[in-house]
């Protein structure tokens, strides 16, 4: 429930950690903004705030064009505790009910058709069609924004598959035409794209962690950015993200060479870099765990690989070893068996690896056959929402999966308990200590944890 009271400061003060957590709408303009809007303040009592974009927009207001609220960082309260949503709202945003229904959605989510929609009733107050028309248009309206493309080729990107029912949904979504909002737009070139986040961001414990595990022939990282290759499906390309601490963004540029798979490339950045977090709310839980004596570092994020294919398999060539050992043989794998991709390489397809005999890796033959193993069974199960189901296969167990749940979905909830290094730090806390108290954001604690070894 929005506390009014609340709204009225973070909008007076237009405090950018409020940014995406709530919306103003404006009756006197018919206006929606987020809390940051740079225009003149309106008095309250013309105001109504709504949690979501999308209940601004239902109850008959259109975004405003100075603060752009499709920018808005995201604002999933439900994050972390209600896991059917948050698998249903990335599965939309794959565009999966462009070729399905919301049955078969259900269905792939383990859930009945209306049990679903009654979730997406109370969390976004929107059935799941509505919410994924709504945000495709939201989508495109950044594309216009911000790109040079063609109307009809906002359109394919935004999961549309005709010109005519892009235009009409988009006005009728937004209260503008697509063309009202490409004279408004920015004067940037090509695919360049600013994603915002809610402050506190600590790029420097971020930027350490991927840094100390990059897999040079894959990735790429600066001071102030990261970058990497990508497969989705059929469509390769590379993204690289730039830090900018005085705006709350990341600057990503994209090249691809399917402009279909651009949004779901794009949601899966934010899922890597983790812009969608609420580190205030996570961190209060963590620091009363924790107690004024851990060296906490507030602002952290879940550093994320690309799927949870590459997870695993990173995680199977880590067991028992060090992080310097595994990087070693992650490496050699993709060098090997990596598409090249200009001067980087893609990272091997299930395929790959499961039709290689990996002599090229001075390992076990054991793990060779894990990782042979776990490549057949991901080769055929293209759809591995659920990751339990990998324990079924001989040389995977708990912190496997685990591992690939943190870093491949980026599930808050993950505790790695029977890790060495989590096991070394419980030992320094006092006897109180209970990570169940910091549910549902225990993988942020796993992640405190192991900064500190």
């Amino acid at each position: 429930m929005l506390d009014r009271t609340i709204c009225e400061r973070a909008r007076r003060a237009k405090d950018a950690r409020f940014d995406g957590l709530f919306f103003i709408a404006v009756h006197t303009t018919g206006i929606y903004c987020r809390p940051i809007c740079p225009v003149t303040r309106v008095k309250e009592h013309n105001i109504t705030y709504y949690r979501t974009a999308l209940e601004a927009a239902q109850a008959g207001y259109r975004p405003c064009l100075r603060c752009r609220p499709d920018s808005a960082p995201g604002s999933p309260a439900w994050r972390g505790i209600n896991s059917t949503i948050d698998r249903g709202v990335r599965l939309i945003h794959t565009g999966y009910l462009q070729e399905n229904s919301i049955e078969d959605l259900a269905a792939m989510l383990g859930v009945g058709d209306r049990h679903l929609r009654g979730l997406f009733q109370k969390h976004l107050g929107a059935s799941p069609k509505q919410f994924a028309l709504y945000s495709q248009c939201l989508f495109a309206k950044k594309l216009l924004h911000n790109t040079q493309f063609s109307v009809t080729d906002i359109a394919l990107a935004s999961g549309f598959k005709s010109i005519r029912r892009f235009n009409d949904d988009f006005k009728r979504q937004i209260g503008l035409s697509p063309r009202q909002i490409r004279r408004s737009r920015s004067s940037g070139k090509g695919l360049k794209i600013d994603l915002s986040y809610r402050p506190p961001y600590r790029w420097d414990v971020m930027q350490s962690f991927l840094r100390e595990r990059l897999i040079a022939p894959l990735e790429w990282i600066t001071l102030d950015a990261y970058g990497r290759t990508f497969q989705l499906g059929s469509a390769k390309g590379t993204f690289a993200a730039k830090h900018n601490a005085k705006e709350n963004i990341f600057e990503l540029e994209i090249d691809l060479d399917d402009i279909t798979a651009l949004r779901a490339v794009i949601d899966n950045v934010r899922r890597i870099l983790d812009l969608d977090a609420d580190t205030q709310a996570i961190d209060k839980m963590l620091r009363q765990a924790l107690g004024p004596a851990f060296p906490f570092k507030s602002g952290s994020r879940l550093p994320g690989l690309w799927d949870v294919f590459e997870a695993g398999i990173r995680a199977i060539l880590g067991q028992q070893i060090s992080v310097k050992a595994a990087h070693t043989y992650c490496a050699q794998l993709v060098a090997e068996l990596g598409e090249p991709l200009g001067a980087q390489y893609v990272f091997p397809t299930p395929q790959a690896v499961a039709n290689s005999d990996l002599s090229f890796l001075a390992m076990p033959r054991s793990k060779k056959e894990t990782l042979r193993r776990f490549a057949a069974f991901m080769a055929d199960e293209p759809e591995y929402e659920n990751l339990e189901k990998w324990r079924s296969l001989k040389g995977i167990g708990p912190w496997t999966v685990q591992y690939a749940q943190l870093r491949g979905q980026s599930q808050p909830d993950i505790y790695m308990h029977s890790d060495l290094g989590i096991l070394k730090m419980e030992k320094t806390l006092p006897n109180t200590f209970s990570a169940e108290a910091v549910a549902p954001w225990r993988s942020y604690l796993t992640l405190q944890f192991w900064r500190q070894l």
